[in-house]
């Protein structure tokens, strides 16, 4: 019986621009980020590759900083991957940082914060095709102070189940964030950055798109700490659209 060869487990991070994908994983018959992936890994080790990522991203979102990882030949160095993956990938995917990981290292359930970014244009410059395929476009001014009001009840260990399309029945629908807060970005619009241990399914655009009706005097302020409490009388308002969603980063201990 031969022995294998030894393998490295590598860790990467990736961005990507969300608008030519079904989401990260993979789907039958669809593009997805992780397919592209696993399809030129398999490629360079000569063998079927399995990626994992840090977390889904949905159709349409993007990330400056997913975090994945893969089990490849010891003889491929980090660097060199790095090189081959980038050779071969398409121009709406990059590797920008490889490394040696543990063998014990896993991307999701080592995770312990992620973070997000959302833009909304308000400014008639961001519904340029040189911004607008990249936030969106509202084209209207809300209220900072609101805005900066509202992310702040989102603060602490909450249940953001009113925020989510479909539950996590395996981990509850408790969510501890240490950051949410609005910001100007650029002269084109605001920001909104939140981190929090873990996301539910589209937690983040059904938290943009209420936070903007408050911000545009649409909602009652008030409206967010009810969702927050799971009044049966509330329903969130529509999420915002994808295409102005960005995973900044993810962190581990």
């Amino acid at each position: 019986m031969t022995t294998p060869p030894a393998a490295h487990r590598f860790r990467f991070t990736v961005q990507y621009d969300g608008a030519g994908f079904f989401g990260w994983q993979l789907q039958p018959d669809r593009r997805t980020v992780q397919g592209e992936l696993e399809r030129v890994l398999s490629r360079l080790f000569d063998a079927p590759t399995r990626v994992i990522g840090s977390g889904r991203t949905d159709r349409g979102v993007h990330a400056r900083g997913q975090v994945a990882a893969v089990d490849g030949p010891a003889k491929w160095e980090a660097t060199t991957l790095e090189r081959a993956m980038n050779a071969l990938l398409p121009p709406d995917v990059r590797v920008i940082e490889t490394a040696l990981a543990p063998s014990r290292f896993h991307p999701r359930y080592g995770a312990v914060a992620r973070t997000y970014q959302y833009r909304v244009g308000t400014a008639a410059e961001s519904q340029s095709p040189f911004e607008a395929p990249w936030c969106w476009a509202l084209g209207k001014e809300p209220d900072l102070r609101l805005l900066r009001t509202a992310a702040r009840e989102l603060l602490g260990d909450n249940s953001f189940l009113a925020f989510a399309k479909a539950g996590q029945e395996e981990r509850g629908d408790r969510c501890i964030v240490e950051h949410a807060d609005w910001s100007q970005w650029s002269d084109l619009g605001l920001e909104f950055h939140i981190t929090a241990n873990r996301f539910l399914h589209h937690m983040v655009r059904y938290l943009v798109g209420t936070q903007i009706a408050i911000g545009l005097g649409e909602r009652d302020p008030a409206d967010l700490r009810g969702l927050l409490a799971s009044a049966p009388e509330l329903r969130t308002s529509p999420p915002a659209p994808p295409q102005g969603l960005f995973l900044l980063s993810v962190s581990y201990s």
